[in-house]
């Protein structure tokens, strides 16, 4: 999936969407001392900086990190070598108790097929409250930065994360549009 991002000048609100579309977007407008621009990535709330410098194939080029991986679909097939095939597995370390390593050793396949069977049960049974808890993050870390100064944002705050949401809304009903709807956006746009 790929990650969008949101510029915003003072309290109004430029553009959405990809790195590359923000980035070239945000180098064509006029600086103001007043209302510096501010890039989000809306999937973390937090401010990003792009570098702007260079022409628009420099600058896209830097912002190739943002851009999603390329599909296994559109990779040309090559011939398959030996040994285990290139998953994009890393190895990593895992600290655990005697008694958990033999339990995992004693499941089918081992260690390492039991712990992704594991992992992948727990992201199922917990998926909807990651992303839940992941907007109403992101939407945290945007008033933060955006509306930290405005009027309730303190109880504003506190009802985001009691999960009140007519509250919340009627809390920050007086604040700019942009950043009013953008961090509704951001906190239940996955909810209906």
């Amino acid at each position: 999936m790929q990650k969008t991002f949101t510029a915003f000048q003072g309290p109004r609100r430029l553009v959405s969407g990809p790195a590359g579309e923000v980035a070239l977007i945000v180098k064509r407008v006029p600086p103001r001392p007043d209302e510096p621009i501010i890039i989000f990535e809306d999937g973390t709330g937090r401010p990003i900086d792009f570098d702007l410098r260079g022409g628009d194939r420099e600058v896209l080029a830097r912002l190739a990190k943002y851009l999603p991986p390329p599909s296994e679909e559109a990779a040309p097939a090559e011939p398959r070598g030996r040994g285990r095939p290139k998953l994009g597995v890393v190895a990593r370390e895992v600290t655990l108790l005697p008694r958990h390593w033999e339990w995992l050793n004693a499941q089918a396949g081992g260690a390492s097929v039991a712990l992704r069977k594991l992992v992948d049960e727990a992201r199922r049974a917990s998926g909807d409250k990651d992303r839940e808890r992941q907007a109403r993050d992101a939407a945290y870390h945007f008033m933060s930065t955006m509306a930290g100064n405005l009027p309730q944002f303190e109880e504003a705050s506190r009802a985001l994360f009691a999960d009140d949401r007519r509250r919340f809304t009627g809390l920050i009903a007086d604040w700019p549009a942009d950043i009013r709807d953008h961090v509704v956006k951001l906190a239940y746009s996955d909810r209906a």
